[in-house]
């Protein structure tokens, strides 16, 4: 019944918990527009290494 396909991983809500959390760290240090640019850059890193792994498989 199984084709031996994993499923893959979805990185979306990652990318998006890393953004708000980056906005509110920035913004409890004053700097919220680069707390959330990075949050979007390390999201975006873990995205690539989670695509990455996958890839491999």
């Amino acid at each position: 019944m199984t084709n031996g396909k994993k499923n893959p991983t979805g990185a979306g809500a990652i990318i998006a918990l890393l953004i708000l959390a980056g906005a509110i760290l920035g913004g409890m240090l004053g700097q919220p527009s680069a707390g959330l640019l990075g949050g979007a850059a390390l999201g975006g890193v873990i995205a690539l290494l989670l695509w990455l792994r996958e890839r491999g498989h």
